[in-house]
């Protein structure tokens, strides 16, 4: 089968629209990624869809498992708080480098704040968990740098992937409000605070998570056979290091 379009740009859309997907919780965790489906619907060879798919894996969005294809990563709680701690160290790291909230800066952040309120009020869940991954993207771009771009979306992305599996409870007011207190602060110029602000926001969605929980890969043959759901012993949670943050 010959590539519909050249070498790089179906490999550079198949990445993008799986991990758009993943930050719209659109793709769940541990959903297959056929190659033979993927080839078809982006009219490539399953040569371009498989340089995707390791790609995608560097990244660690998926994993292929032998005799059996891709995945979408389900991490760990070991990985979802190394997930965390990583965001930590980026976010607050980048808001501490910024010195100015440019005009078109404060716009489109107010823009997305606007965005936020909207999708509460219409209870639009899966708009917001675009949107509450999405502020902290919107940030990393008026840095212009686009290594912590990339960086911060493939983090946003793994974070959305573990609120799937861990998070009980959606406390979209209580997010909103994080990310209404880091544009106030950095609106302010106060771009120290902003940063410790992220760190407070970050520590809160993490601890709302039940780290304790583990994926059940029979979870749907279980329920077909009307089996108990499966009983899992508490998983004792690592001390989180504390970052140091600046009075």
């Amino acid at each position: 089968m010959q590539d519909s379009q050249t070498s790089e740009t179906p490999q550079k859309t198949i990445e993008e629209t799986i991990v758009s997907g993943i930050l719209s919780a659109k793709i769940r965790p541990g959903t297959r990624l056929s190659e033979n489906q993927l080839a078809t619907l982006f009219g490539v060879s399953r040569t371009r869809v498989r340089e995707a798919m390791m790609r995608l894996e560097t990244r660690g969005i998926v994993h292929v498992s032998p005799r059996r294809g891709w995945f979408v990563v389900e991490p760990s709680a070991e990985e979802a708080i190394a997930v965390y701690e990583a965001r930590r160290v980026v976010e607050a790291g980048l808001l501490r480098s910024m010195r100015v909230l440019t005009d078109e800066g404060y716009k489109a952040l107010d823009a997305h704040l606007n965005e936020e309120k909207g999708a509460m009020a219409a209870g639009d869940r899966q708009r917001l968990t675009y949107l509450m991954g999405d502020f902290h993207i919107r940030i990393a771009e008026l840095s212009g740098n686009a290594i912590i771009v990339d960086i911060l979306r493939d983090l946003t992305a793994r974070t959305i992937l573990i609120s799937m599996l861990y998070q009980s409870e959606f406390h979209a007011a209580q997010s909103h409000d994080g990310h209404c207190r880091i544009f106030e602060a950095m609106r302010a110029g106060d771009f120290a605070r902003a940063a410790e602000l992220s760190i407070e926001h970050l520590d809160e969605v993490e601890m709302g998570l039940d780290l304790t929980a583990r994926p059940d890969p029979l979870s749907e043959l279980r329920s077909s056979l009307s089996l108990p759901p499966r009983t899992v012993s508490p998983t004792v949670r690592p001390n989180k290091p504390q970052l140091q943050r600046s009075n």
